[in-house]
């Protein structure tokens, strides 16, 4: 009988198994400067409630900073303009505090570079997704980049909230792991 017991035991923890080591998919990509400089990375985990933007950065100038999803996977130096407007899939203008909306490519904090010229941000956001399938994927049609601006992110002005020039970008490509 308690062969039985240790069995059915057994299968219940294998059948539970892939459950409990499921894995949240993940993209981490890496940033640098126009010179090539390594400026850190970025990671994007796809959560429930929406996507996870984990920032690393290094190599920076101390102060607030905009950091921004732009809607091509390209990253040209000097001015990474080949990264083109900002991620809009939705069709709003810039800024978090717009009272019209803002664009996916807006993120909700300024990264902050502190006197070692490093810094991290973190957050989560339910308007942009890993999924290529979604309309708001930061996957779909070949990627996006992640780009670092100059100046701080005024959360208002339209179209690029005042960020100034792009000093760092990565390109924002499968596969997601």
């Amino acid at each position: 009988m308690s062969n039985i017991r240790i069995a059915l035991a057994l299968a219940a923890c294998l059948a539970a198994a892939p459950f409990a080591h499921a894995k949240s998919p993940t993209l981490t990509v890496p940033i640098h400067a126009a010179d090539g400089t390594d400026v850190g990375k970025v990671t994007f985990t796809q959560k429930k409630n929406g996507l996870h933007i984990h920032i690393v950065a290094k190599n920076l100038p101390v102060g607030d900073h905009a950091v921004h999803i732009h809607q091509n996977a390209k990253c040209d130096p000097p001015d990474f303009k080949s990264a083109g407007a900002h991620f809009n899939p939705d069709g709003k203008k810039h800024g978090m505090n717009n009272p019209m909306g803002h664009h996916n490519g807006d993120l909700p904090a300024n990264l902050t570079i502190g006197e070692n010229h490093a810094g991290e941000a973190s957050f989560t956001v339910n308007y942009l997704s890993l999924d290529a399938a979604s309309p708001n994927s930061i996957l779909a049609n070949g990627g996006t980049a992640i780009i670092i601006h100059d100046h701080p992110d005024d959360m208002m002005t339209d179209p690029t909230g005042n960020a100034g020039n792009r000093i760092a970008c990565g390109v924002i490509t499968g596969p997601v792991q």
